[in-house]
């Protein structure tokens, strides 16, 4: 069998607009789309707002990029970044890039690059705005990857077994999910576009669909560390668990629980070609 394609990506980070707390986050989560041959940090070494930098700068093997404050108030850094982003474009080495900035003058950078075919992670705070994160194929806010574990774990929800604790914090209850309705709405529009005849959709495609719809949704915005979680938590959809056949992984399924089908999968709809392993339908947490 060959080996899966090598996914080459090139990581920025303006470091006048980033901290230096996110950066093993940040590459733990750069290494879920691929492999960062080149990391750099761009700003002013030379005084002291970035001191903190140094430490994660030998720690995680990223290259300090110095760019002196040419005009007191002007921004020198962005400019050196798009232009080294430029150079690596042309050489025709990598298969994307990620940005790590809140600043909006990066959004035309996103742009151009994703022109060129390749794709673009986008990183930053929740301030950052809408035209950088909508120029991004994937924007992720820095708060979705830091966090504190906790030992104690959450209160039970029926969900998609994962080995990763969700902080009690940071997950939102049942009750605010249900009744937020812009995630509903992105949520339904989604598996609605995703769905099959019976209405089902496969969450791996729905996922996607939303990814490319709307660059910053996380289901770690809401607590929950997968998409599945996170829409059983809503209280508004039927989940299917499918075994394609065996030894192979469990598919999840969501269907709108408004939709009212005269035949399913569950009575015999002729359009289905599978047979549900187990279907849940799950109403709002108490």
């Amino acid at each position: 069998m060959p080996d899966k394609k090598l996914v080459r990506l090139a990581v920025l980070i303006d470091a006048d607009n980033a901290q230096p707390s996110v950066a093993g986050a940040l590459l733990a989560e750069v290494a879920k789309y691929g492999t960062s041959f080149v990391k750099r940090a761009y700003g002013d070494w030379t005084g002291t707002s970035l001191k903190g930098w140094k430490d994660q700068l030998l720690t995680q093997s990223i290259q300090p990029i110095q760019q002196f404050a040419y005009t007191q108030g002007k921004n020198a850094t962005d400019s050196a970044m798009i232009i080294d982003a430029m150079d690596l474009l042309y050489t025709n080495r990598f298969d994307g890039f990620c940005l790590v900035s809140s600043d909006s003058d990066f959004t035309r950078l996103a742009a151009r690059i994703r022109e060129s075919g390749l794709v673009v992670y986008g990183f930053g705070e929740r301030k950052t705005p809408k035209p950088f994160v909508s120029a991004c194929d994937k924007f992720i806010y820095f708060d979705n990857i830091i966090f504190e574990e906790q030992i104690e774990a959450p209160e039970a929800v029926p969900s998609i077994p994962s080995t990763t604790i969700v902080p009690v914090e940071k997950r939102a209850p049942s009750a605010m999910v249900r009744f937020d309705a812009r995630l509903n709405r992105q949520l339904r529009m989604a598996i609605e576009a995703s769905s099959d005849e019976a209405g089902w959709a496969n969450l791996a495609r729905v996922g996607a669909l939303i990814s490319k719809q709307y660059p910053d949704f996380d289901p770690r915005t809401y607590g929950y560390q997968k998409l599945g979680e996170l829409i059983i938590a809503t209280g508004l959809f039927d989940i299917d668990y499918r075994r394609p056949g065996e030894g192979k992984a469990i598919v999840v399924y969501a269907r709108d629980k408004r939709r009212k089908y005269a035949r399913s999968p569950e009575n015999g709809d002729s359009s289905s070609t599978h047979t549900p392993s187990r279907q849940r339908s799950y109403g709002p947490a108490e």
